[in-house]
């Protein structure tokens, strides 16, 4: 198993990108490998900081590195020379067997379909991302890859997040709910309508319905189907609500009681830990050839290490292969 790690890409690298990507070494073989991608110099002065020593850490130069803030296409057109670039070339001729960035998520998610391709009939690959839920993990597809699907779209992101809940997150037949303004069928715009119907006629997944944003946490569904920019939308105010929620907790406590803030402390600790997105490591670009994991800008040296084991359970569970057994190829105006 061979898995390269973008070491310039997001918030915090090189440094938490670096450490965490050594420390993912746990998860890996003796005779599996872990590539370092990035500017070689810089790398290099990082893995001596951690004092590690190993010889499974391959490290790739690569002179130039996407911004958070560059245009996707642009970038992929003038950095053919960067870390995003290079990495989704190696997936493509095989050189790896998975790919890990906390950089750029547009253009890393576009060099990996530009680079990798789709697998099988996939059309469109969507981003699942994993959201803790007061009644378990809740897998969200998609989160941002597309945001102006067709219904044969959604349908296959039910039934490719469907094989990512139930072969990673262990959730047996999880329920596929597709997120509308309301439950009923007739409720939505014209894309959630078309879906339904598809979906409803589609024996592959366990499809429930309509579900409203507020029912997902509560244990609606196992995997809910959007278009990218509702998905990404949730995804973004999922993660504003439970740290502002926690911290005004933490804020209201502390000024009742210092006792009774160091007594609720472990509480809110343990809490946090559960919500906390550095845990499931990253989403899964599904519908690639391959395995391309997209972290979380912020993602610190945890979350890497996750993004690395999460890596290394995709390839083993050949999830790609159960996939293309499951999906089903539609029209393309479908």
């Amino acid at each position: 198993m061979r898995i390269a790690v973008d070491a310039m890409g997001g918030d915090h690298a090189p440094e938490e990108i670096v450490r965490g990507a050594l420390q993912g070494l746990e998860f890996l073989g003796e005779s599996d490998e872990l590539f370092l991608v990035g500017r070689e110099n810089v790398i290099h002065a990082h893995i001596a900081s951690e004092k590690a020593s190993d010889g499974r850490v391959r490290v790739c130069h690569t002179p130039n590195v996407i911004e958070m803030d560059d245009s996707p296409v642009e970038a992929l057109k003038q950095k053919k020379d960067s870390s995003i670039f290079a990495m989704a070339k190696m997936a493509a001729d095989r050189t790896v067997d998975a790919v890990i960035s906390a950089g750029n998520t547009g253009a890393f998610a576009a060099a990996c379909q530009l680079k990798m391709r789709t697998l099988g009939v996939v059309q469109r690959p969507g981003i699942a991302v994993v959201l803790p839920s007061f009644a378990g993990p809740l897998t969200v597809c998609d989160a941002g890859a597309n945001v102006a699907p067709k219904p044969s779209h959604l349908l296959q992101y039910a039934q490719m997040a469907s094989a990512y809940a139930e072969i990673i997150l262990k959730i047996p037949n999880p329920r596929v709910g597709l997120l509308s303004i309301g439950g009923e069928d007739v409720k939505g715009n014209p894309l959630v309508k078309q879906s339904n119907e598809i979906l409803k006629r589609d024996r592959s997944v366990n499809f429930i319905g309509n579900v409203e944003g507020r029912e997902i946490f509560s244990g609606a569904c196992e995997v809910a189907v959007s278009d990218g920019f509702v998905g990404n939308v949730v995804l973004k105010l999922t993660e504003g609500l439970a740290i502002g929620l926690l911290k005004t907790i933490a804020r209201e406590v502390a000024t009742e009681s210092e006792e009774l803030a160091k007594r609720i402390e472990p509480v809110i600790e343990t809490i946090w830990r559960k919500h906390d997105y550095s845990e499931y490591g990253g989403a899964p670009l599904l519908g690639v050839d391959g395995t391309c994991i997209i972290c979380h800008g912020s993602s610190d040296h945890r979350a890497i290490k996750n993004a690395v084991r999460i890596a290394t359970e995709f390839i083993r569970s050949d999830l790609n292969q159960l996939m293309m057994e499951r999906l089903t190829e539609v029209p393309i105006n479908a």
